[in-house]
């Protein structure tokens, strides 16, 4: 791993901006295509969203893989990118894009200049903060929005509220760790992966629907919380630890003031991948359209797209496409 030094200047053929999987994925095709590629993130980390909050949690579409752990899918993604010698800025959310005839130019909030003949988005989602429960002080402790680490949680009387996949993700990785785990939802219906639900239903997590948390119940620590049923019934339920799993707030930052076209919140591109701004691409969650699935395999397939008509930007004459990497001597 190559590493800069805020405030310093770097020329390359390609900046990617974000390094999470997507990211981590087109470091590594750009390197196939022959390219020079830095790569920068607002988070101290490689891995984005995923290592952050989704270390432990295992992810079952990526290709050829049955099953996998965020974080070794990340470990996996960093080890592949390394055979581009990818220069990596980390901990530094890049501020300013300006694009001129021939290369693009972003400025970081500590100063950094990199200097890119073009640039790929992988900003995922951007910045992001949790929902928060909306009864109870969320700064109790004992009260968390995601789980990191599972272990961290043996032996404990747990209760996760939320009816979207994280919650129900969550719920069933600490079936097997925790003393209890009950999942509370205000709805009969859940919003997570069909599949998903089926597991639950069938596991030994105690489902409450339609329950809602009316306040949390603790002092020093958190020590249980009060539900409220469908009908207005009151009851309390131990725990030690409330995981509040509602969602994320996510922000774009600094990119919506780029001059790009957004489409609902999301960079608009073209099929190939391309931003209405000049030697500008996007990959991954950060960028959409109306017919737009967004999966990480998604997103990986969008980064070579978008690698492979930089291409010809970067150096005059190279083809849009490679040829097959089996042909390749390496």
């Amino acid at each position: 791993m190559s590493g800069l030094t805020a405030g310093v200047e770097v020329d390359v053929d390609l900046v990617v901006v974000g390094a999470g999987p997507v990211g981590l994925y087109a470091a590594y095709y750009a390197g196939f295509r022959g390219m020079s590629v830095a790569v920068v993130d607002a988070l101290d980390h490689l891995g984005g969203q995923t290592a952050a909050m989704y270390p432990e949690k295992m992810i079952y579409d990526v290709a050829g893989y049955a099953a996998v752990k965020g974080q070794h899918l990340v470990d996996a993604l960093a080890e592949q990118a390394s055979s581009a010698k990818p220069h990596y800025v980390l901990g530094e959310q890049v501020v300013d894009l300006v694009t001129a005839p021939d290369h693009a130019l972003l400025t970081t909030a500590a100063g950094t200049t990199l200097r890119g003949r073009a640039v790929l988005l992988a900003a995922g989602i951007g910045s992001f903060s949790p929902r928060p429960l909306p009864a109870g002080d969320g700064t109790l402790p004992g009260v968390v929005h995601f789980v990191p680490r599972p272990a961290d949680y043996a032996g404990a009387d747990v209760v996760v509220v939320g009816g979207g996949d994280s919650a129900v993700d969550w719920a069933l990785t600490l079936e097997p760790v925790a003393q209890r785990v009950t999942l509370v939802h205000r709805r009969e219906q859940f919003r997570a992966h069909e599949a998903s639900v089926t597991r639950l239903l069938g596991s030994t997590v105690e489902v409450l629907t339609p329950h809602e948390v009316d306040a949390v119940l603790g002092e020093d620590r958190v020590t249980g919380v009060r539900l409220v049923d469908g009908e207005g019934g009151v009851v309390e339920r131990s725990a030690d630890v409330v995981v509040a799993a509602l969602g994320f707030k996510a922000d774009l930052g600094p990119l919506k003031r780029w001059g790009l076209d957004l489409d609902r919140r999301q960079v608009a591109v073209d099929r190939a991948q391309r931003t209405s701004l000049p030697r500008v691409f996007a990959a991954g969650d950060c960028c959409g359209h109306p017919d737009k699935v967004t999966l990480i395999s998604v997103g990986f397939g969008e980064a070579a797209t978008a690698v492979n008509h930089a291409a010809p930007l970067v150096s005059a004459g190279a083809p849009v496409v490679p040829g097959h990497s089996s042909d390749d001597p390496r």
